[in-house]
């Protein structure tokens, strides 16, 4: 695996909808840099390291992939977010666990949410 960790850095902003969380340091190897927005506050530090985890895996890639496996079962999706720049999203057909059945209109965070609880199962504390 690639060692980015001095090369790629991880920014974030506080903003009305929520965090915005980016990579600086991929294009310059070429690659587009990932971006995820509207994060509740505390998710952001989690998320800070799944994108290290993405960056790490995206920076080791000959190309782009369209998935992303972090975990036998956390697979994530890159779609463009414009600018260049990639966002992690859910793959596309992606079930909620059984039993697990996010409130409405909160797919999204409840996604964010367990990838971040089952990629670091210390957070839960």
């Amino acid at each position: 695996m690639v060692d980015v960790t001095s090369e790629v850095r991880i920014l974030g902003a506080e903003g009305p909808d929520g965090l915005t969380l980016r990579t600086s340091g991929l294009s310059a190897r070429g690659m587009p840099e990932l971006r995820v927005e509207g994060l509740p506050p505390y998710l952001g530090q989690g998320w800070a390291r799944v994108l290290a985890a993405l960056a790490q895996r995206l920076a080791a890639s000959a190309e782009i992939p369209e998935r992303i496996t972090l975990h036998p079962d956390i697979e994530i999706s890159l779609t463009p977010a414009g600018d260049g720049e990639l966002t992690p999203v859910p793959p596309a057909g992606q079930e909620p666990p059984a039993g697990q059945e996010p409130p409405a209109g909160q797919d999204l965070d409840h996604w964010r949410r367990d990838v971040l609880l089952r990629l670091f199962p210390e957070a839960r504390t």
